[in-house]
């Protein structure tokens, strides 16, 4: 066997002291046999990307920041094979402080705040639902997305959460806002998908339900013939009626 230069033999065992070298012994110490070299080190090298990913450098995080471990926006909340996505949100900003300054209200702060934490997350691959508002404001559920669909109305925006993206919880401001931009805004089931961060299907959906259902409601028909006759869920008939009625002002 050809000796090692003493110079690999006293400097070799130094690696040991990194981390990817630190999981790789243990694995091979704690698992004995169980693992080849080749998993052990691409198992190594995920832990690692976790890590990474999880614990970001502190010089990446500013003055009024904090780190949250979203779902991953390209899986659902109740896939057993969900993912996160580790983001750096604004909680706190100027702009918020400049609020504070001209005594502007806590529900107007909020729900900029809000708006702004669900937009960044999105911006980095992840989706925030309103447990998670809950948890950074210190919030109930309740307060958070009534305040949520006070900006979504105000601004004539679908802010893209759980909720809205994977159909999920009570809200029903997303068909609100995609009638309101196709009836009174004139604008394309195109345009209004990408505005509104919906797919095109999901948009067509809506559209077709809400026809479908205003043609029958203008002939005066009830609720229950309404959902007898297009096989939609009661509950969203009286949403789309709702629109009808309340938020939708067109000439019929």
């Amino acid at each position: 066997m050809i000796r090692q230069p003493d110079s690999v033999r006293r400097y070799k065992s130094a690696h040991d002291r990194y981390l990817k070298p630190a999981i790789f012994n243990f694995f091979r110490r704690e698992f004995s046999g169980a693992f080849g070299p080749m998993v052990i080190d691409n198992i190594a090298e995920k832990l690692i990307d976790i890590f990474n990913e999880t614990c970001p450098e502190a010089s990446r995080i500013k003055h009024g920041q904090l780190v949250w471990n979203a779902l991953d926006k390209a899986t659902r909340a109740d896939s057993p094979k969900r993912r996160y996505k580790t983001v750096i949100l604004d909680l706190v900003t100027p702009q918020d402080i400049e609020l504070f300054k001209i005594n502007a209200s806590l529900s107007e702060i909020r729900r900029n705040v809000i708006a702004r934490l669900i937009k960044q997350t999105y911006q980095q691959g992840g989706i925030l639902s309103m447990r998670d508002l809950s948890l950074i404001l210190v919030k109930n559920n309740s307060t958070i997305s009534f305040q949520r669909a006070e900006y979504e109305e105000e601004h004539k925006v679908v802010l893209p959460h759980t909720g809205v993206l994977h159909d999920m919880g009570s809200t029903i401001t997303h068909k609100t806002i995609i009638v309101y931009k196709h009836i009174i805004e004139k604008k394309s089931p195109a345009i209004i998908a990408k505005e509104t961060n919906h797919s095109q299907k999901a948009v067509d959906h809506y559209l077709n339900d809400y026809y479908r259902v205003r043609m029958l409601y203008l002939e005066n028909k009830d609720v229950e013939y309404i959902n007898l006759a297009t096989k939609i869920a009661k509950h969203v008939v009286c949403q789309y009626i709702n629109i009808i009625n309340q938020n939708v002002k067109e000439q019929v």
